[in-house]
């Protein structure tokens, strides 16, 4: 009964003898659903598992066969991974190994940091996860260090400081293993830290490079920070990135600016609330894409970034998910850092397709935006036929009984110049944003 139960889970027990993970195998990770060998289960992100021996009809038959206690009481938030018929799992105090099918365990080693770390981290005394890769286990600190352990024993082979708790620097999110470099990012744009995201040589510890996330005078970005980025700070990289081995790339968000009072960093204060494309091997920032500009609202763009290939105009594109925390759903073409739809919630999708069912409107460009007085309205571009008279208020009253359900004010402003919606769709959306929010 009991291997019947762990059967979707494993196909090999052997606790005591984890051979070493390839790289082979994290790029086919979602090809093999007995393990669960990185953080979101593939590459990819999707978290999709194609076993069915669990589904609908089996799942009230599942039982408690073992349990193991983490004997923390700050809360777990740490992905398990799944090698060989052992379970890897973290806390902010522990890293653990358990036999898959028994719950016993097989090794544990302690995290030490100061007892006056907890003072000063933020969010949460948590960890997120780890990474296996050659027969290593790595995970990161809340005192920021990251730290490689032998995936048979636990004992510890190297660890590298990245930065200080003193300075509001932490390490929650478990590391990325990407061609060959091992990439984890931190947290404390809370306390004005200056965010970063770092490759270390997964073999020594050794840190090959490492990419801030906000600008200083003279670097990139510059001009979207007053005083030309001399106190730029924000841009915490605290969740764990996704990669595309094909293109080279990894897909890393970033967190909010600081400090919070938005007035006092007026500009897009590049590169805090975006997506970033970065090269493994070097750090290289080769695309960004921004999603809450002078972020006045704590959007830290941190949430899942899912990979995927789906049919753009019938064909296959590959393209960047993320649902972002300023509430809105982004499509970006990874291959070409290019806007596919974005600042859209699911209410924007259905104005759009409203307004393009108008027998006088050509094309419409559709946002959600914040307003300063409302909370959030919609805005809208519309490209009419020439010599149509459409008002504003005839196309409101257009989409009024055509989504009744909407509850959000909406906003229409009328064009009859071209309003080019391929290349530049990506320019037209963000104009069309700041236009709107600045009549709000």
């Amino acid at each position: 009964m009991k291997a019947t139960l762990y059967a979707a889970l494993l196909t090999v027990t052997c606790p005591l003898a984890a051979l070493a993970q390839t790289a082979d195998e994290i790029r086919n990770a979602d090809k093999t659903p007995q393990h669960v060998l990185t953080y979101g289960m593939s590459y990819n992100h999707q978290r999709h598992s194609p076993l069915s021996q669990i589904n609908r009809d089996t799942v009230k038959r599942l039982v408690p066969a073992w349990s193991y206690s983490m004997n923390n009481n700050t809360g777990e938030e740490s992905q398990p991974l799944v090698y060989k018929g052992i379970i890897y799992i973290t806390s902010h105090d522990k890293t653990v190994a358990i036999n898959a099918l028994t719950g016993k365990e097989i090794w544990k080693t302690p995290v030490e940091y100061p007892p006056d770390t907890t003072r000063v981290v933020c969010c949460g005394i948590v960890n997120r996860g780890a990474a296996i890769y050659e027969g290593k286990i790595f995970r990161t600190t809340l005192d920021a260090r990251v730290i490689a352990l032998d995936m048979n024993t636990g004992k510890e082979l190297w660890a590298t400081k990245s930065g200080d708790a003193k300075d509001g620097i932490a390490m929650t999110n478990a590391p990325l293993i990407a061609n060959g470099v091992l990439i984890t990012g931190m947290a404390g744009a809370e306390y004005g830290s200056r965010g970063y995201i770092e490759g270390y040589d997964p073999d020594t510890g050794k840190r090959l490079w490492r990419l801030y996330t906000v600008p200083r005078p003279g670097e990139p970005g510059a001009d979207t920070w007053p005083d030309h980025a001399a106190n730029a700070s924000g841009g915490s990289s605290w969740t764990t990135g996704a990669y595309d081995p094909e293109l080279d790339l990894v897909f890393w968000g970033t967190g909010n600016p600081a400090p919070w009072n938005a007035l006092l960093r007026k500009g897009d204060n590049l590169y805090a609330d975006c997506v970033l494309a970065i090269r493994p091997k070097t750090g290289e920032l080769v695309w960004h894409y921004q999603m809450s500009p002078n972020d006045p609202f704590d959007h830290d763009n941190i949430t899942a970034i899912v990979l995927a290939e789906i049919a753009i105009n019938g064909k296959p594109t590959k393209v960047v998910l993320q649902v972002a925390r300023n509430g809105f759903v982004y499509l970006l073409d990874r291959a070409k850092d290019m806007l596919i739809r974005g600042g859209e919630n699911i209410y924007c999708v259905e104005i759009e397709d409203a307004l393009l069912s108008h027998p006088g409107i050509i094309d419409a460009a559709v946002v959600g935006i914040p307003d300063r007085v409302l909370g959030e309205l919609v805005g809208a571009v519309v490209q009419v036929k020439a010599g149509a008279t459409l008002t504003q208020q005839e196309v409101v009253e257009y989409l009024r009984p055509r989504l009744a359900a909407f509850k959000l004010p909406v906003r229409v402003d009328i064009r009859t110049d071209d309003m080019p919606r391929t290349a530049s769709g990506k320019i037209v959306k963000m104009q069309l944003r700041r236009e709107m929010a600045q009549k709000a």
